[in-house]
């Protein structure tokens, strides 16, 4: 009986050491889950893809089921903007969350006129502020916000840098406007075979799988469908090292060749999405989509005026799609107005992020009211292109002032396509709107840096 007795005790005392052993492991395994359940962030973005250019945004003759597939299971925004008109600009409003005014980066940098020049480094930047949150993050494709190791991703605070530094690159050769190689592997020039569209589908998803168990942001910045106009499968030197080629001097690009690399393109966001699918990421991970301007002559921008380059609708609104299951409604259109700078708040809330205070972001967050939780936000939005065509612009509410020459004042809820100036018959609305002008300019303008 005591012989029994103390092997009772024995088994006990096992067992509550194997149970001591699974509460730990349990324990250890939520905590592990619970770090799991930061969504990860893709955001995908186009360069120079007109408004129209997608099929859900209307276009006849592109195909882009992938894009739309993503539109079909989250939210497609009508009244998006980028931050600028061009590629720089918009890309410092998306780094910094702030009007690109503050930092002086309201036009494109020249690979060759400005290679010393670029967006200092505060340590407030989002890839900075993710990674400090422990993210891992990655840029893949296009930085175009310094040449120079102080300006470029990794001082930024990327973990990883795959892709190109300039505007524009000629995407088989891979070099920039000035005929010199453009392409990096983190802060080291590499030399890398291949259509620079699929490099950079394939560099995000071996960055996903590598880091499937990690939270993670990824920027897939694509040069595509930014000239030159080089479709995939037919390999070629872009033309006078890849300079802008329009409607009277270049008789070799066609819509057919843009709409080829639209859709290739599409091609790698389909990847991509069947990459977070089967690695079981689909539903803890955002997925944005957008672009940085309005089209160029080859795009499809309608139903906007004008084009990239311009505050008129066909220069700064743009595309944008959010997907987060569980958390954004799918199949929603939604008239919310959202900006660049929005991208930078929304992303720092949804993953904990905490935000310095001294950073004071001028985007907000969007996720609220694209999940239904919140009202649509009224909103007050600036743009300004400086040279030899000085434009302004506000959009307040429905109603937008646009200076181009002359004062023009319409109404975009009756009037997306900027055909009625109103000016005449509302000059207290366009009196109220160009008050907030001059206000915002002066005020942007005393912070430059």
């Amino acid at each position: 009986m005591h012989r029994r007795s103390r092997h009772a005790v024995i088994l006990v005392r096992g067992a509550l050491l194997l149970s001591l052993v699974l509460a730990v492991a349990a324990r250890s395994a939520s905590a592990q889950a619970g770090g799991a359940q930061r969504p990860n962030v893709v955001l995908i973005m186009t360069d120079d893809a007109g408004y129209g250019d997608f099929g859900s945004y209307g276009a006849p003759d592109v195909r882009t089921p992938n894009i739309d597939r993503l539109a079909k299971d989250g939210v497609r925004l009508t009244d998006f903007y980028a931050n600028g008109p061009t590629c720089t600009p918009t890309r410092a409003g998306l780094i910094t969350g702030r009007y690109q005014q503050r930092v002086a980066l309201e036009r494109p940098l020249g690979a060759a006129a400005d290679s010393a020049l670029g967006l200092k480094v505060t340590g407030h930047s989002l890839p900075q502020l993710l990674k400090a949150n422990g993210y891992v993050t990655a840029l893949v494709g296009k930085w175009h916000l310094g040449w120079q190791p102080e300006f470029g991703p990794m001082a930024h605070g990327f973990d990883e840098f795959f892709g190109f530094k300039s505007g524009y690159i000629d995407h088989y050769q891979h070099t920039s406007s000035t005929g010199r190689p453009d392409l990096y592997e983190n802060d080291r020039p590499v030399q890398v075979e291949g259509y620079m569209t699929d490099l950079v589908t394939e560099r995000s998803i071996r960055f996903i799988e590598r880091n499937a168990r990690r939270a993670f942001f990824l920027e897939v910045a694509h040069g595509a469908p930014h000239w030159p106009y080089q479709p995939p499968g037919r390999p070629s030197a872009a033309r006078d090292s890849a300079r802008h080629l329009g409607a009277f001097d270049d008789s070799t690009s066609t819509r057919a060749d843009y709409v080829a690399m639209v859709e290739r393109v599409d091609e790698g966001v389909g990847r991509i999405l069947r990459v977070l699918d089967s690695l079981g990421l689909r539903k803890n991970t955002i997925v944005i989509f957008s672009n940085d301007n309005g089209g160029e002559w080859l795009s499809r921008n309608a139903p906007l005026f004008h084009h990239k380059g311009t505050v008129w609708e066909g220069g700064i609104r743009v595309p944008a799609i959010f997907r987060w299951p569980g958390h954004i409604p799918a199949g929603r259109v939604s008239h919310q107005v959202g900006i660049t700078m929005d991208l930078t708040a929304s992303i720092l809330a949804a993953t904990g992020t905490t935000v310095p205070a001294d950073m004071r972001l001028e985007g907000i967050d969007l996720l609220p009211t694209l999940e239904g939780r919140a009202p649509v936000i009224d909103r007050t939005l600036f743009w300004r292109v400086m040279g030899a065509r000085p434009q302004q612009a506000v959009r307040s509410g429905d109603w937008k002032l646009v200076w181009d020459g002359r004062p023009m004042l319409f109404n975009l809820r009756a009037d997306i396509g900027e055909r009625t100036d109103l000016l005449a018959r509302e000059p207290e609305v366009a009196r109220r709107l160009q008050r907030l002008l001059v206000a915002w300019q002066q005020d942007v303008d005393k912070e430059k840096q």
